[in-house]
C-alpha cells in the first residue's frame, strides 16, 4: 500500500516555522487534491493548507497547538481504498470476533442533524463517510484477530475497547485515544469552548453525548454565576489567580518587530491638529455619488490618498535604511505599498495595498474595504504582509485622539490618525464648531530629519483640510 508524506511547506517568504491551529481532517477520511487539511498560524497570518495528494488520511503526524519547523512531516496520506481493504485474518472466530471487527454504523442522536463539520468530518460531496469504528491496519502489518474471553458472547465496555486497541505503531492509535463523541457534539463543544475530556461521558460506548455536554455547560454557567466578577478569586482555585497566555504566532512576531524597531531606529514624533470639516463634507458627497454606490467610504480613504500625495512630494519618507557590509544605504521606493494596521482577535496585523499610488479614489476605497474584511476574518495571506513601504494606524476608530506609533521594520515613517470630533475652532476671528482631528507621525531620524518630517505632515494636513487639492 503506497503512502505519501506531506511536510509543512514554506507558505511565505522567509517562513521558518508555524503552529498547527486546527486539523480539518481525521485518520480514515478521504481527501481530494486541494481539500483543506489544516489551518496553520505563521508569524504573519492564519493560512489554510490544501492537500497535495488524493487518498485516505492514514495518520496525523503533528498535534494541534504545536509549533513545528518548515519541512517537518505533518500528515500521511495513503491510497483512496486503504481504509477499506484491510481484510480480517482467515483464522478469526466466526461469531464473536465478527461482531467486533465489523464496522459499527454511526448512530444519530435524536434531534441532532448529522453532517460534515469543519475539522471533524469529510466534505459534503465526499463519496462516503468513514465508519465510526473501522480501524485499518498499518502498512505491511497483518490484521490481528480479536480474542474474546471464554463465556463471553460479545465484548463490551472496557473489554471492547481493549479488543480494538491497535498495536503500537498502528496508524490510527492516536484516533482511538481521543474522546468519543459524534461530530455534532464536537461542533457544539468547540463553539462553547469546552474540552471534551473534561465532560463526564454516559454514552453506551463511553462516548460524550449531547445531554452530557448540556449538563456540563449548565454546571459551568452556575459556577460562573457564583463568581460574577473577574476579581472575585475567593471562589476560584488558587492556580487560576494568574492567567498564563503563551506568546506565539502573530503576537510573538509583533513583539520582536517592535523591539527591533524601537531600539534600532531613532524615533522622532510630531503632531498636528487639523480642521477636517471639508473632508467630512467630501466623504458625504462621495457616499451619495453613483460612482461609489455599494462602496464603503470613510475619512480614512482621504487620509490614505493624502499620505500617497504627500509622499510623492517628499520621497525620502517612503524609503528604507539598509545596513550592508559595504556601508549603510538609503533605498528610496518609487512605489507605495501602503500598510493599514488592523486589529484582529489574533493581534495587530499590517497588510498593505500594493502599488497604492496607481489606484483611483474608488479603487483605493475598495482595496481598503477588502483589506479590513480579510484581516478581521483571519484570512490575510503572508504575501499581503510583506513589502510595505509606509503605514497608517487608525486609532481614531476607537475614540483615541492621538498616540505615538512605532515604525514598522523596513520603513522610516508611520502616520497615526486620531478620532474626528466637533470642537470649537477659530475661523476668521470667530469661534465656531468644526470637525477637528489630530495627526501624528513617527519617523526614523536617520533618514527623516525635522524639516522633512514637518513638511510631509503639513502636506498630509493640507489635503485633510482641503481635499480639492487632490485634483491638482
Amino acid at each position: 500500500m503506497t503512502q505519501q508524506i506531506f511536510s509543512l511547506p514554506d507558505v511565505g517568504e522567509g517562513l521558518t516555522e508555524a503552529e498547527i491551529v486546527s486539523w480539518k481532517v481525521q485518520p480514515g477520511q478521504t481527501v481530494a487534491i486541494n481539500d483543506v487539511i489544516c489551518e496553520i498560524e505563521t508569524a504573519k497570518s492564519l493560512v489554510e493548507l490544501p492537500s497535495p495528494y488524493a487518498g485516505t488520511v492514514v495518520e496525523l503526524l503533528a498535534g494541534e497547538h504545536v509549533t513545528i519547523e518548515v519541512g517537518t512531516p505533518i500528515i500521511a496520506i495513503g491510497d483512496a481504498v486503504q481504509a477499506h481493504d484491510a481484510a480480517p485474518a482467515p483464522s478469526a472466530p466466526a461469531s464473536p470476533s465478527a461482531a467486533v471487527e465489523s464496522p459499527v454504523p454511526t448512530m444519530q442522536e435524536p434531534g441532532v442533524e448529522s453532517g460534515p463539520l469543519v475539522g471533524s468530518g469529510p466534505k459534503a460531496d465526499a463519496a462516503k463517510r468513514r465508519p465510526r469504528r473501522q480501524t485499518p491496519a498499518a502498512p505491511h502489518q497483518p490484521t490481528t484477530p480479536t480474542v474474546v474471553p471464554a463465556g463471553d458472547s460479545t465484548p463490551s465496555g472496557a473489554a471492547a475497547e481493549a479488543s480494538q486497541k491497535p498495536e503500537p505503531g498502528n496508524a490510527v492509535v492516536g484516533l482511538l485515544s481521543r474522546v468519543l463523541a459524534k461530530p455534532p457534539v464536537r461542533r457544539i463543544a468547540k463553539e462553547l469552548g469546552i474540552n471534551l475530556s473534561d465532560v463526564p461521558a454516559t454514552g453506551a460506548r463511553g462516548e460524550v453525548t449531547r445531554a452530557d455536554l448540556e449538563s456540563y455547560q449548565a454546571q459551568r454557567e452556575r459556577e460562573q454565576a457564583a463568581a460574577p466578577t473577574f476579581w472575585d478569586h475567593t471562589k476560584r482555585p488558587s492556580e487560576r489567580r494568574v492567567e498564563v497566555v503563551p506568546v506565539r504566532g502573530v503576537r510573538r512576531a509583533t513583539a520582536k518587530a517592535m523591539v527591533d524597531s524601537a531600539f534600532s531606529a531613532p524615533h522622532v514624533s510630531i503632531f498636528v491638529d487639523v480642521d477636517a470639516s471639508r473632508t467630512m463634507e467630501f466623504v458625504q458627497r462621495l457616499k451619495k455619488s453613483r460612482d461609489f454606490e455599494g462602496v464603503k467610504v470613510s475619512p480614512l480613504l482621504i487620509l490614505a490618498k493624502a499620505v500617497i500625495w504627500a509622499a510623492a512630494r517628499n520621497p525620502s519618507v517612503n524609503s528604507e535604511w539598509v545596513a550592508g557590509p559595504g556601508g549603510d544605504e538609503i533605498h528610496i521606493k518609487h512605489y507605495m505599498n501602503l500598510g493599514i494596521a488592523a486589529a484582529t482577535p489574533r493581534g495587530l496585523l499590517v497588510p498593505n495595498i500594493k502599488d497604492a499610488q496607481d489606484l483611483s479614489l474608488r479603487e483605493l476605497a475598495i482595496a481598503l474595504n477588502e483589506l479590513a474584511t480579510t484581516a478581521r476574518a483571519g484570512k490575510t495571506k503572508p504575501a499581503d504582509m510583506q513589502g510595505g513601504t509606509m503605514t497608517i494606524t487608525n486609532i481614531g476608530a476607537l475614540g483615541i485622539d492621538i498616540g505615538t506609533p512605532i515604525i514598522n521594520p523596513g520603513e522610516v515613517a508611520i502616520v497615526a490618525f486620531g478620532t474626528i470630533r466637533q470642537k470649537p475652532w477659530v475661523v476668521s476671528g470667530e469661534v465656531i464648531p468644526r470637525w477637528i482631528t489630530t495627526l501624528g507621525g513617527s519617523f526614523d531620524h536617520r533618514v527623516v530629519d525635522g524639516d522633512l518630517s514637518a513638511r510631509f505632515m503639513a502636506d498630509v494636513a493640507a489635503i485633510m483640510e482641503e481635499p480639492a487639492l487632490l485634483l491638482d
